[in-house]
């Protein structure tokens, strides 16, 4: 399968995707294994960065773009990085009421040797047999990476540590990272504690979408608990680059790694790198890539808003085609020396054919460009047009047609 190409015009709108809609429909399955394929290719010859990081990623909030990876998909032990997932089970109780941050949580015998100060671990130094209130353990966990306080709110969520592993993993599919599993809420070594880069990368997103009155937390410099007081583990929070979270991670088994998420010029990254060798390496490798980022990527426009960007095949429905919009003009972040010259690969690519009823403004499908560096940028594409239930005769005549060209209904 060839992918479609795309032109980009002196004033950085493109031309030359077509509206086939029979081509898009022909290719869509191709197309979807091509583009997959590329999340965990090599780095191109023309990828300009280069990391010591075992794994890394770098996307761009607002687009979804993957402006660097380096075996991203490769699952990983993440160390105390995976208690952003366990941020996420807690911050989603707290949004739909199930938890108050004025809660108090138990703080059990095997919460304090496990996590606590005689664990020799990462602790916020809970009093065994005494109470915390819940705000307390959220900053316990993000500032101090208290492993003591995630047992804690595990223990008083799910009543163990091993049922909170399974709402962990059971969250984790929920907001789509398919991969990830979950042994523990402290990211202590275990063998089913496995995560990506790029699924850290998303959840990470996650969480400053969905939960914005708490990724506050995430930038806060100091917590003070009872005699003790604590400083921030992000190390980049102190350079003044825009960094405002996320988390730092170290086991011997998973090396140091860290998630940080930041703004400059108005543009929002995020980043995960892994199985460093020293926590300085961690802190010059993570902002080399922040920076290089911000500096080598622009927006550029590839669709007005409202303008046809193709079609997705539609079985069983009152027509066998659905055209295809963005909500808006449909835009993509590129490296900023894309030029008029510049060939871009593009495919449309969603779960086909859809089946009917489809709605105008549905999501349902995705435009994935690839640009020079190996950078893949994904734009929501969305329905245009109504699509209602088809009659006897159109569903018959999809039949054949699958039987024909082998499309799946």
């Amino acid at each position: 399968m060839k992918a479609r190409k795309l032109h980009i015009s002196d004033s950085g709108n493109f031309s030359g995707l077509g509206n086939c809609a029979r081509c898009m429909c022909a290719t869509v399955i191709a197309s979807a294994f091509f583009l997959l394929a590329l999340s965990s290719a090599p780095p191109a010859r023309a990828q300009q960065f280069k990391t010591t990081a075992k794994h890394a990623i770098l996307m761009d909030y607002e687009t979804g773009a993957v402006l660097f990876q380096k075996d991203a998909d490769e699952l990983m032990p993440p160390a105390s990085m995976s208690k952003l997932m366990t941020l996420a089970v807690v911050f989603r109780a707290l949004k739909e009421g199930r938890l108050k941050p004025d809660d108090e949580f138990f703080v059990s015998e095997h919460a304090w040797r496990t996590g606590g100060g005689v664990s020799g671990t990462a602790s916020m130094f809970a009093r065994l047999n005494s109470k915390v209130k819940l705000s307390d353990l959220l900053q316990g966990i993000i500032v101090q990476s208290g492993n003591d306080a995630a047992i804690i709110i595990a223990e008083g969520m799910a009543g163990s540590e091993e049922a909170f592993a399974r709402l962990m993993t059971k969250e984790a599919r929920r907001i789509g990272l398919k991969r990830s599993t979950f042994g523990n809420p402290t990211g202590l070594p275990h063998p089913n504690q496995r995560m990506t880069a790029r699924e850290l990368a998303l959840l990470a997103i996650h969480l400053i979408r969905s939960y914005p009155e708490y990724y506050r937390y995430f930038s806060q410099r100091k917590f003070f608990y009872k005699r003790y007081r604590f400083y921030n583990r992000n190390p980049l929070l102190a350079l003044k680059i825009g960094i405002d979270g996320l988390k730092t991670g170290y086991t011997k088994e998973a090396g140091y790694g860290i998630v940080a998420s930041g703004v400059q010029k108005g543009r929002r990254l995020v980043l995960v790198v892994s199985g460093l060798k020293s926590r300085r390496e961690r802190t010059t490798e993570a902002r080399r890539l922040f920076e290089w980022g911000i500096k080598n990527f622009k927006e550029f426009k590839l669709f007005e808003a409202d303008e046809v960007v193709g079609s997705a095949r539609v079985w069983g429905g009152s027509r066998f085609f659905v055209p295809l919009v963005g909500n808006g003009p449909v835009r993509v972040l590129l490296p900023r020396h894309t030029t008029a010259k510049t060939r871009l690969k593009a495919a449309i690519v969603y779960r086909g054919p859809l089946k009917p009823p489809i709605r105008r403004g549905d999501k349902v499908a995705v435009l994935r460009v690839r640009g020079a560096g190996n950078t893949v940028s994904e734009v929501p594409l969305y329905a245009g047009e109504d699509v209602a239930e088809g009659g006897i005769v159109n569903k018959g005549l999809d039949s054949l047609l699958h039987l024909a060209f082998s499309w799946l209904p």
